[in-house]
């Protein structure tokens, strides 16, 4: 299993679209081979700022899998327009529980 994990900046005033769409948009991510769950959190200390993690059973369900499908198009769609810087994606390993 492996954890994306994403820091991701809204644009100012439009936090409550973003989370609505965010809704909506789950139905797309969760739907994917090798998805496992997600969660998204909102900082507490920073208007704007989200945490987005998912886990995923491969690198390659997300890098290939999910990134090359028409669902990721849809996603896209969704969702990429609120970001401002774009998101740099992360993945991590567990290493101990």
């Amino acid at each position: 299993m492996i954890l994306e994990a994403v820091m991701l900046q809204v644009k100012e005033g439009m936090e409550s679209k973003y989370e609505e769409a965010f809704r909506e948009a789950s139905k797309i991510i969760s739907s994917m081979n090798g998805y496992i769950s997600h969660e998204l959190q909102r900082c507490m200390e920073v208007k704007g700022k989200y945490l987005l993690l998912v886990q995923w059973e491969t690198l390659e369900d997300h890098t290939v899998g999910f990134r090359n499908s028409n669902e990721y198009q849809e996603w896209k769609k969704q969702l990429h327009h609120f970001y401002d810087p774009f998101p740099i994606v992360e993945h991590f390993s567990r290493v101990m529980l």
